[in-house]
């Protein structure tokens, strides 16, 4: 049989992403089992690899391929039986040639250079966290956003600099919807903050052992198939997937804070339970655009889902009780468990901030980034401004660097653009969730009666199905029927907030 230009297309993008998920192994291995001192050829090794997946995505044999796929799709007769299958052929080659003009506008010295840069800036990130020096970082970090700025005006002149960088994590995101977005939020927690009637939070201490034990129940109650996730501990919890049937997560365990590793066991399973529910059709697997998550936004939304809409449900406090007990758990009664995985405070750490007050960490972090790459704010300027901030958003300030703006991984990695997606997950997450009780019931009814496969399937034909075939605004209007609001978020907070006080 004549191979078709298709096939030769998919077997191309099908090599390329053999060669994506070796990189993705080894940032795996880098963040879990990597001996310190392996730090510099790892880097020598990911920027290997980064510059020859460059190469192959933006070569003339790979734009070729896509012509003639194209072209030959444009013979192919289109009648009721394959209509729909042309259009998510249609939609994976417009998304292709935008990603091969993307990276053919790039200067293969520069992929090089942000390679580089964002190996040896991990590594100076770990340092200074540890350290709680910002200076050591600051050089590196210097490094990135210069880098990342010149990315930008090579890639687009479509978008503003940030709004470039931003795209890769939320296609079409444009600053302009951005604050449509973020500013009710912005004028509404502050103030719901204040409603807050501090409680003192109940005294809760598990051993390291306790903790890993909880998780692995979590993930056997949602069900995990062990032949599919293996789980691991990193500085920062993270997902990720290393090929069709090899999904990772990790978790941390920290000190004075004994349901974090559990709340992101949680987080990190909505990621990854995401990545297996993505089409898997011929046309569609793992190599292809459409077999890809929809946007980072959608992505977080699913996350976030399961760890509060789910794990901080009194309904699961109450099915899950006995095994905190059984762990060594020290609290009464499934109530005081409940509020404990809710409790109301301000705090300085964004992973460990409760859903109120989370929001304000997102529009910090996603304001500095915009006077960074566009603002003309100084790196060396960030301790100062992130403290600022917070003392004027949140009513408290950092101590040091670490608990502060070395906090997170990302700016490490040159991850400019990424933090809204985590409070854009949150506004997708309250709007999907209330289109999910209205056709399956009520989410506490569901978790109560330990249906997980239940609501796992209605997110699986109803959000993770679609992979790429549309963007993130597009998804939430076809599943809720309305364009993305913040209103069923601060409507969630409100209730939330009822519930406590």
């Amino acid at each position: 049989m004549t191979e078709t230009q298709w096939n030769k297309l998919g077997a191309y993008l099908k090599e390329t992403q053999i060669l994506g998920s070796i990189q993705n192994t080894l940032y795996w291995d880098q963040n879990t089992g990597m001996p310190k001192r392996g730090a510099s050829w790892r880097s020598e090794q990911l920027t290997y690899i980064a510059k020859i997946l460059h190469k192959r995505n933006s070569a003339e044999e790979f734009f070729n391929l896509i012509q003639s796929a194209k072209n030959e799709l444009s013979n192919t007769e289109k009648n009721s039986d394959n209509q729909f299958r042309i259009k998510d052929k249609e939609r994976n080659i417009n998304l292709l040639t935008k990603e091969f003009n993307k990276e053919k506008n790039l200067d293969p010295k520069l992929v090089e250079s942000l390679a580089k840069a964002k190996s040896k800036g991990y590594e100076s990130w770990q340092e200074a966290k540890k350290k709680s020096d910002f200076n050591i970082f600051l050089p590196f970090f210097e490094e990135l956003v210069r880098l990342r700025i010149e990315e930008a005006k090579q890639i687009s002149d479509q978008y503003t600099p940030w709004e470039t960088l931003a795209q890769p994590f939320e296609p079409e995101l444009t600053l302009e919807w951005l604050n449509k977005m973020f500013q009710p939020l912005k004028e509404t927690i502050p103030s719901l903050i204040r409603e807050i009637k501090h409680s003192k939070k109940n005294h809760l201490d598990l051993s390291p052992e306790s903790q890993q034990f909880l998780c692995s129940k979590l993930l056997d109650e949602f069900g995990r198939d062990k032949d599919l996730v293996i789980v691991d501990e990193s500085p920062h919890p993270f997902s990720i997937t290393l090929g069709p049937n090899d999904f990772r997560i990790t978790t941390r365990i920290v000190k004075g804070e004994p349901l974090s590793s559990f709340l992101a066991t949680a987080h990190e399973w909505g990621h990854s339970i995401y990545e297996q529910g993505l089409p898997s059709q011929s046309h569609q697997w793992f190599a292809w655009p459409l077999g890809q998550a929809t946007s980072m936004g959608i992505h977080e939304s699913q996350s976030l889902f399961w760890e509060n809409r789910i794990v901080k449900s009194k309904s699961f406090s109450k099915r899950f009780f006995k095994k905190f007990v059984s762990a060594g758990c020290s609290l009464n009664n499934y109530l005081e468990l409940w509020k404990s995985f809710n409790h109301l405070e301000a705090g300085l750490n964004r992973v460990e901030a409760d859903e109120l007050t989370y929001g304000l960490h997102i529009l910090i972090r996603t304001e500095l980034e915009i006077d960074l790459i566009e603002g003309g704010l100084s790196a060396k300027d960030i301790p100062v401004e992130w403290n600022k901030r917070y003392e004027q958003l949140l009513g408290i300030k950092p101590s040091n660097d670490s608990e502060g703006c070395l906090q997170d991984v990302h700016w490490s990695e040159g991850a400019f653009g990424y933090f809204p997606s985590y409070l854009l997950g949150h506004l997708i997450s309250a709007q999907i969730s209330t289109q999910m009780e209205r056709d399956i019931g009520l989410i506490d009814d569901l978790i109560e009666n330990g249906e997980y496969q239940k609501i796992i399937f209605w997110l699986k034909n109803n959000i993770h199905k679609y992979g790429r075939s549309v963007n993130s605004m597009e998804l939430v209007k076809k599943v809720t029927n309305e364009e993305l609001t913040p209103i069923y978020f601060i409507n969630h907070l409100k209730s939330k907030i009822n519930d406590f006080t």
